[in-house]
């Protein structure tokens, strides 16, 4: 019993994941957070862009004149 207790205090977290990513993926839920992820990093590359529209203008026109 005392080893039992040993490896649960010491991978308790990677067992909890474990577990946590099993019903992800039984759950197709993974195609939810992809999205989200997807919608927050475009807002966050939209508000970026609005708020350093020439520093993004002229990065993005040298990055054109090297091709």
């Amino acid at each position: 019993m005392e080893n039992f207790k040993d490896f649960w205090s010491q991978y308790k977290g990677a067992i909890i994941g474990i577990i946590i990513a099993i019903l992800i993926l039984i759950t197709r839920l993974h195609d939810l957070i992809l999205a989200i992820v997807v919608l927050v990093l475009g807002a966050f590359i939209g508000n970026y862009i609005q708020q350093n529209k020439e520093d993004v203008k002229t990065k993005l026109k040298k990055f054109i004149d090297k091709m």
